[in-house]
C-alpha cells in the first residue's frame, strides 16, 4: 500500500518505451496512481484509459457529511486492472451506432447540440445495446463498468469526498451549485473540466453514468472483488453514479449513488464504457 490509501501493483514494463506510456500522478498531496492510455481499436471507439489493479475503501467515509445509508457500510474492495473511457459516450459516438443500425433509439439533444456533447436520454438497456454493437465492431471486451470499478476510477486514489478534496470548490464540475457556466442549465461538452489523476474527465457532475449493478439499499454483503452485484437486489432498477448538471452539489461526491428504472430515459442520464483487460 502506498501513502495514499490505495494498494496498487504496477504492470511489468518491457523497456523504456512502455514505461513512457505511463503517467505518474502522485505527489506529496496527490497519491501515486498510474493510468495507461490504451491504444484505440477504431475511429469511433471511445478513448480508453487503463487503470491499474489495487484496493480501496468503497463508500462514504465518516467525514462525508452528505453521505447516506445507501453508501454504507464502508468496505474494502480489490480491483483488477481494467480499462474505462476517458469521457462519457458522446452523441457523435452514439450516432455512429445508430447510423450502423446497432442502436435503434435516437435520443434528443434538447437543443444543446450533438457531436461532443455527452449522450443523454439513454436508458440502462440502451447503453447495453451500444455496448453490444461496440463489441460486434471490435475485438470485444466492452461493457458497463461495475459500481466498484466506477468509484475506484472516480476516486483515483484519493480518500477525500471528491478527487480534488473535501470541499466542492468552484468550476471543478457541472452541477446545481458547482460554479460553472453550465450549472443547472445543460450538460457541458465532454472534457470541459480538468481530469482526475487517472486522466478521466467528468466523473463527477455533468451527466449521471449508468453502471452494471442492480440496486441494493446498502453495501451489506456487497462483493469485495470489484465484480458487479447482480444478485439479491432489485434488478429492475440499476445504479447510476456521479451526479449531474441539474442535481445539487451534495451529489457530486465519489461515493454518491442513485437508482433509476433500467428503462428510464432522461435528459441527465448518460454512461461511459469499460473494457476487460485481456
Amino acid at each position: 500500500m502506498n501513502g495514499c490509501g490505495v494498494e496498487m501493483k504496477l504492470p511489468a514494463l518491457a523497456g523504456a518505451l512502455l514505461l513512457a506510456a505511463f503517467v505518474p500522478v502522485c505527489s506529496a498531496t496527490n497519491p501515486f496512481n498510474v493510468a495507461e492510455v490504451a491504444a484505440s481499436k477504431c475511429a469511433f471507439c471511445p478513448e480508453m484509459i487503463r487503470v491499474p489493479e489495487g484496493a480501496f475503501d468503497m463508500g462514504s467515509p465518516a467525514h462525508d457529511f452528505d453521505g447516506s445509508q445507501y453508501e454504507r457500510p464502508v468496505h474494502r474492495v480489490r480491483i483488477n486492472a481494467f480499462e474505462i473511457a476517458r469521457y462519457a459516450v458522446t452523441f457523435e459516438q452514439w450516432d455512429a451506432c445508430a447510423k450502423d443500425g446497432g442502436c435503434r433509439h435516437r435520443p434528443l439533444d434538447h437543443g444543446w447540440g450533438r457531436a461532443q456533447q455527452p449522450v443523454v436520454d439513454v436508458s440502462w438497456e440502451d447503453a447495453n445495446h451500444y455496448v453490444r454493437w461496440l463489441n460486434a465492431k471490435t475485438a470485444g471486451g466492452f461493457r458497463l463498468p461495475t459500481e466498484a470499478e466506477w468509484e475506484y476510477a472516480a476516486r483515483a486514489g484519493r480518500a477525500t469526498v471528491r478527487y480534488w478534496g473535501d470541499r466542492i470548490d468552484m468550476n471543478r464540475a457541472n452541477c446545481d451549485g458547482c460554479g460553472s457556466q453550465w450549472d443547472n442549465k445543460r450538460p457541458a461538452p465532454a472534457g470541459s473540466f480538468a481530469p482526475n489523476p487517472f486522466g478521466l474527465h467528468d466523473m463527477l457532475g455533468n451527466v449521471w453514468q449508468w453502471v452494471e449493478d442492480c440496486w441494493h439499499d446498502s453495501y451489506a454483503g456487497a462483493p469485495q472483488d470489484g465484480g458487479a452485484w447482480s444478485t439479491n437486489g432489485d434488478c429492475s432498477e440499476r445504479v447510476a453514479r456521479g451526479g449531474s448538471w441539474n442535481y445539487s452539489r451534495r451529489f457530486i461526491r465519489g461515493a454518491s449513488r442513485e437508482r433509476f428504472d433500467a428503462a428510464l430515459r432522461f435528459y441527465d442520464l448518460g454512461f461511459r464504457v469499460a473494457r476487460t483487460v485481456r
